[in-house]
């Protein structure tokens, strides 16, 4: 894991790849581009038999076996899941759903002039496909995660594609009522989603995380389908000066485990902090071979010259995941897709059971927007109704700015209403 000082001897090594990581999110999808296009391409074109021959190629799908999950195998895998996990499972399904209801925009109206009123009112989209990773981890908790708010916003049609899905993320379905479970999953499943096949009906909206060619599926069918984010491999930013250092090197560990090409990147103006810490990096993923290998590749340690550089460089990369010492941080933090508070708030805690969601935006998209809400399941639609005194009252102002926009149409036709 590399340390380097953003001041003195290695001052200009740590600007120059400061700004590798801020270039991070387009670079990475570029390197899979050229076979994420002809996937994609191939799946436009030849359909459910491209999508089984890389089922069958990337994934090990038999000929036999049918893309569509049936309802008795999601309930067997339910049946099969131990209690523990079960309760488990409820409980995060349960905070997941009350932290989505406390999102949904509300409905409202106003009267900004007298026979005037404007509001909006708010409706789900009709239907999104959810994506759930199934490569090197089960992962049921993308699942719930996914699933939960569209459900809140009361989506009609929710459908789920994963790829080789293990029964715990099968059993995660069967709670939570999924009725169309596809056994696709990579660039191919996202094409699937988007432009349809005669077995998987197209989607009004693409969500959930994934790797580098999911993530580069979604941004290239993004001008035909909705899509959420760019969710692609994990990202982590602790920013402390004052954390102790075996639980910070573990939540960077944990991060570090989910992919090879996950970030993990400590910022502090505590130079022995930042030794301590990666020391207990060195120990904590000495068994953990994705972790180690994902460090080695792209693990930071910046000592930075103040803890106002630390914070200025923490919104810089605007991190999926973010780690600040005290309450009082959140004040400085601008740009990160979910944050965790003090020394009792390990981030695996936001990957299964707090509620937030989990599905966070990567490569600097933290500085558009959070992660997934209910939201990215509503449409926010905009209402305005006049009475003739409203017309009358406002429709002079529309028609002097009309003219002076040179379309006399639009004046025209607030006239036309107020003889």
């Amino acid at each position: 894991m590399k340390l380097l000082r953003t001041f003195g001897r290695t001052k200009k090594a740590a600007a120059a790849l400061i700004e590798t990581l801020e270039r991070r999110g387009a670079s990475s999808t570029s390197k899979v581009a050229p076979i994420v296009t002809a996937i994609v391409t191939d799946i436009r074109t030849r359909g459910d038999s491209a999508l089984r021959e890389y089922a069958a190629n990337f994934d090990g799908l038999s000929p036999n076996t049918p893309l569509l999950v049936s309802q008795a195998d999601m309930q067997a895998a339910w049946e099969a899941t131990s209690p523990a996990l079960q309760s488990a499972m409820r409980v995060a399904q349960a905070n997941i759903r009350a932290f989505a209801e406390a999102q949904k925009p509300r409905e409202w109206t106003i009267a900004p002039a007298p026979g005037v009123t404007t509001g909006q009112i708010v409706r789900p989209l009709g239907s999104v496909g959810c994506y759930v990773p199934g490569g090197r981890y089960p992962l049921p908790s993308t699942l719930l995660m996914t699933v939960t708010p569209a459900q809140v916003a009361g989506v009609e049609r929710i459908v789920v594609c994963s790829p080789k899905p293990a029964r715990e993320t099968l059993a995660a379905a069967w709670l939570a009522g999924v009725t169309e479970f596809y056994r696709v999953g990579g660039a191919q499943a996202i094409a699937a989603l988007a432009y349809g096949t005669a077995t998987v009906a197209r989607v009004d909206k693409i969500v959930g995380p994934g790797n580098l060619y999911v993530t580069a599926a979604k941004m290239l069918v993004s001008p035909d389908c909705g899509i959420d984010m760019p969710a692609g491999p994990t990202e982590i930013v602790v920013a402390s000066e004052t954390g102790d250092p075996a639980a910070i090197a573990a939540d960077l560990v944990a991060q570090a485990e989910h992919d090879p090409e996950a970030l993990a990147v400590l910022i502090t103006g505590n130079a022995a902090l930042a030794a301590a810490v990666r020391a207990e990096i060195k120990t904590q993923a000495r068994h953990n071979p994705i972790a180690r290998q994902s460090l080695a590749a792209q693990g930071c340690l910046f000592v930075t010259s103040s803890i106002t550089e630390t914070r200025d460089l923490t919104n810089r990369l605007a991190p999926e995941h973010l780690t600040v010492d005290a309450p009082a941080d959140l004040k400085w933090v601008r740009n990160a897709g979910s944050v965790f508070v003090g020394p009792y708030s390990p981030q695996s805690m936001g990957d299964y059971v707090s509620g937030p969601n989990h599905v966070l935006p990567t490569g600097r998209v933290g500085r558009i927007r959070g992660g997934l809400s209910v939201s990215d399941f509503l449409k926010v639609i905009t209402v305005q109704q006049y009475t003739r005194k409203g017309l009358r009252a406002l429709g002079p102002h529309a028609m002097a700015l009309a003219q002076a926009e040179g379309l006399t149409g639009h004046a025209q036709s607030v006239r036309a209403r107020m003889l």
